[in-house]
């Protein structure tokens, strides 16, 4: 296993652990159920939105390690973006793991590059991206 390997596991077991996004919000904005039966994920995902600014983002549920550190590091992402700037970086989520495209993450959000090892591991995909799926869900009503 490689020193970056090494860095990227570290890096989502952090945000597994992590509970600052893991909560509801209350008159969250946006609301939506996402599950994966096929793991056991099933997470609700809260978006408050302000003159198109996410101003918060949290989610709540149970969910297996990946699951759970892609919601947290999708929330870490949002916060402060306009809800055009958070499609793009779905877009961009979504092409690292399902297109193979070479992310290009601002080096605030750089760490969700660490979920790129997912892509190894084709029965986990689902569990990453479930809250990304989530989130476009939300913003397809929003656009």
């Amino acid at each position: 296993m490689s020193l970056e390997d090494d860095l990227y596991q570290e890096i989502i077991l952090e945000n597994y652990r992590s509970k600052k996004n893991r909560r509801r919000i209350e008159g969250a904005t946006l609301q939506a159920e996402g599950a994966n039966p096929s793991c056991g994920d099933d997470l609700e995902l809260f978006l408050s939105v302000q003159d198109d600014v996410v101003t918060d983002a949290s989610y709540d549920g149970v969910g297996c390690s990946i699951c759970c550190a892609s919601a947290n590091l999708l929330c870490e992402s949002l916060h402060g973006r306009s809800t055009a700037e958070a499609l793009r970086i779905l877009g961009q989520f979504k092409g690292m793991l399902l297109e193979e495209l070479e992310p290009e993450f601002e080096d605030e959000i750089s760490d969700l590059e660490a979920m790129q090892g997912v892509k190894h591991y084709p029965v986990r995909i689902k569990c990453a991206l479930l809250p990304w799926n989530t989130l476009e869900g939300l913003l397809d009503g929003v656009q």
